[in-house]
């Protein structure tokens, strides 16, 4: 891991112009993640923009440098553009740019922590074993000798944390525990990620939480927990979908059911679908891997076109 922190440091010090891209609808470790990469190029005067497929909810605006998101395709079609580091994507098409870098002539940079990564770069970090890609970033600034900041120190604390479910998921380890003691004593602001990640519920989003809760249903032979929101749940509570992310985290708390699911109708009419366990006889990230999707084998998550019920029988035949 070191060789390949200090080549892709190599590179990055040789690039004329960086795009940085975390993953479409990024979560606070894409978002954090870029946001320390970013800032340290910043700090040795490098040319460095954050591309997004979608805009940053706005709960993560916190986050250094996700207000200046760049969704702009023809950033790629720039000449000079010869580096380009990929965050937190297993694969092209989770990013959203794989249409966008294809044949595309600048070096790419996988940084990535999902065991279903598809190595797609021409220089792959990637560790399946770490929390989530802040950690991996950590590794590589310590591996440089690079400063972390407190601007930097802010960002990955945000990517543990969040993607740690505040230290109380199956990704926590002790090296994350270990690093996010160290970003805090670096000037990492916990208070302020708290303040937009967890004390951050309005009445309206809570009514839609109450929604989603009082649809759980068991399938005792799947030993599977399921609920769903359809986009008439969003309009009829005035919020958006991405309110509804931190159910499937929440539904871990279930007791006496190994597997959870929520279903999520999107705006473009395809149902999205996260899952959940804490069990360790449970892969869900082959479950969802048969379903077109991929991730954690305690999380997962997949996307099908089709109506709510159809989809749910479709999950039920495969798994």
């Amino acid at each position: 891991m070191r060789q390949i922190s200090k080549e892709i440091h190599k590179q990055l010090m040789a690039a004329k112009k960086i795009i940085i891209i975390p993953h479409q609808h990024p979560d606070g470790d894409s978002l954090g993640s870029a946001g320390a990469l970013k800032e340290f190029l910043n700090t040795v005067n490098k040319d460095a923009t954050i591309f997004c497929a979608s805009p940053a909810q706005s709960k993560y605006h916190f986050i250094p440098h996700a207000r200046t998101l760049s969704n702009e395709p023809r950033r790629f079609a720039d000449k000079a553009v010869d580096t380009i580091v990929v965050l937190d994507s297993g694969d092209l098409r989770y990013a959203g740019v794989d249409v966008h870098l294809k044949n595309h002539p600048a070096q790419i940079i996988n940084i990535d922590h999902h065991p279903t990564n598809e190595k797609y770069g021409d220089i792959n970090l990637v560790m399946p074993t770490a929390s989530s890609t802040a950690e991996i970033l950590f590794y590589f600034f310590k591996h440089n000798e690079i400063k972390i900041n407190q601007i930097m120190s802010t960002a990955l604390l945000t990517g543990i944390i969040t993607d740690t479910d505040n230290f109380t998921n199956s990704a926590t380890n002790p090296m994350a525990m270990l690093i996010a003691s160290e970003l805090l004593r670096t000037g990492g602001n916990l208070n302020l990620i708290n303040q937009y990640t967890i004390r951050n519920k309005s009445l309206a989003v809570l009514k839609l939480w109450g929604a989603a809760l009082s649809r759980l249903t068991k399938h005792e032979g799947k030993d599977l927990t399921y609920t769903y929101l359809t986009q008439k749940d969003f309009e009829n509570y005035n919020v958006s979908e991405n309110e509804a992310d931190g159910i499937a985290n929440f539904l871990n708390n279930l007791e006496g059911s190994k597997t959870s699911l929520i279903l999520k109708e999107t705006a473009d009419g395809k149902i999205k679908g996260s899952f959940r366990t804490t069990s360790d006889e449970m892969d869900v990230a082959a479950w969802a891997k048969r379903l077109g999707g991929g991730g954690h084998k305690k999380a997962a998550g997949f996307s099908l076109e089709g109506k709510m019920e159809e989809v749910l029988q479709k999950i039920l035949l495969k798994n």
